[in-house]
C-alpha cells in the first residue's frame, strides 16, 4: 500500500507490481473516505499532498 501525490503515481505503481506481481487499484482520496483510518496527509516520495492510494 502506497499514498502518494500525482507526480508519484507511476512510482507507487511500478513498485507495487514488483512486490506483488499484479496490477493495484488506484483510490482518489479526496472522493473515498474510510471509517478507520485516516490517510496520511504527504506523499510517501516527496512533501507534496497525497492524493492517491495505490493498493
Amino acid at each position: 500500500m502506497y499514498v502518494v501525490c500525482k507526480d508519484h503515481v507511476d512510482v507507487a505503481i511500478d513498485k507495487f507490481i514488483k512486490e506483488f506481481e499484479e496490477a493495484p487499484d488506484v483510490v482518489d482520496l479526496e472522493h473515498t473516505k474510510f471509517i478507520d483510518w485516516d490517510p496520511p496527509v504527504k506523499c510517501e516520495e516527496c512533501d507534496h499532498e497525497a492524493k492517491f492510494l495505490v493498493v
